[in-house]
């Protein structure tokens, strides 16, 4: 184990004979360890002593003093050079280490400063979750293995919440009356499209031209009361002169909802990127399908919404510039 203290090495395996960091307090510099791991290298002083751009001589005399501070002799001259005594080799072997772990260190400092690695927290709706975060996830993993996200998906006012309590770095939602709107800066993105899906099968599917009045015989799997999804639905409906569904079983989860869609013959308004997701072989093996009903059935528009105050590390700099190149290419969405 190796830590550092002002231009010395402290190294130690715990308490042993001689005390914790008694070379350093004996003197040790990184001088020495760089010649000594440059030697084993070499096999010559003269030669090490290039490496660090120092004479020959001072090159013996740094040799000198680190055979007094081990208090063993490191090395044995012969015709073509020197070889290293066991204790030097040891000894050799820790500098390598401790010199290696300082050139991890910089390196990623200076991935950090470029926001090449570093952890970026995001929060988002299940739409955007799936049709802009999950595609920058997948990209960061070849060009930026070293960025770390770690994702929240849940409902906006959650993740405004989480916001101000600065767990997100950014979310892709709806701005909440959790956080004042003074606080924030939004890039609106659109509006989040909905779709009806069902079980691959039902029998509404098998219907050349079902009818959205045909979609009210069956039960319906939406959020709790007040959530703003079924809000946007039971107005959508209501404005059309439709009645609400008769039999509507309320929930949050989306696990919950695809199991109950998968099992029976009831229908979810979810995001479409959702059913999208859902419905494709790349998703949960095409399961479920979109009903042709409800086509410009969309929820108020959500944006990317960041503090004012809460600067963002390089990483997440990064991040979510790559996240807004992907909202440009967004198609445009016309709700009604």
């Amino acid at each position: 184990m190796a830590t550092y203290h002002d231009g010395y090495i402290v190294m130690s395996d715990g308490d042993r004979a001689g005390g914790r960091d008694d070379l350093v307090r004996r003197g040790l510099r990184f001088s020495q360890l760089r010649l000594l791991a440059a030697l084993k290298e070499t096999g010559q002083i003269s030669a090490a002593a290039a490496q660090l751009a120092i004479t020959q001589p001072a090159a013996s005399r740094l040799l000198a003093e680190l055979e007094r501070l081990a208090g063993a002799r490191l090395y044995e001259r012969h015709a073509r050079g020197i070889t290293l005594t066991e204790a030097g080799e040891r000894l050799a072997g820790r500098a390598r280490q401790v010199l290696g772990q300082l050139d991890d260190a910089r390196a990623e400092l200076q991935d950090l400063g470029a926001g090449a690695a570093g952890e970026v927290r995001i929060g988002a709706v299940t739409g955007p979750a799936l049709e802009l975060v999950l595609p920058a996830i997948r990209e960061l993993r070849v060009t930026y293995p070293g960025i770390r996200i770690s994702v929240l998906v849940d409902t906006s006012d959650r993740l405004a919440e989480a916001l101000a309590a600065r767990s997100l770095d950014f979310y892709l939602g709806r701005l909440h009356e959790a956080i004042d709107a003074r606080r924030v800066e939004m890039r609106p993105i659109g509006p989040e499209p909905v779709a009806l899906i069902v079980r691959r099968g039902h029998p509404l599917s098998r219907q050349p031209a079902p009818r959205l009045e045909d979609c009210l015989d069956y039960d319906w799997v939406m959020q709790p009361p007040g959530g703003l999804q079924r809000r946007t639905v039971e107005t959508w409906l209501l404005q059309r002169g439709l009645p609400l569904p008769g039999r509507i079983l309320g929930t949050a989860s989306l696990l919950l909802t695809l199991a109950l869609i998968a099992e029976t013959n009831a229908i979810a308004p979810v995001a479409r990127a959702v059913a999208l997701f859902h419905g494709g072989t790349g998703g949960t093996g095409g399961n479920y399908e979109i009903l042709p009903v409800a086509e410009d059935l969309a929820v108020a528009p959500y944006s990317l919404i960041r503090l004012r105050d809460q600067p963002l590390s390089a990483a997440a700099e990064r991040v979510i510039g790559l996240i807004g190149r992907k909202i440009d290419a967004l198609p445009p969405v016309v709700a009604e």
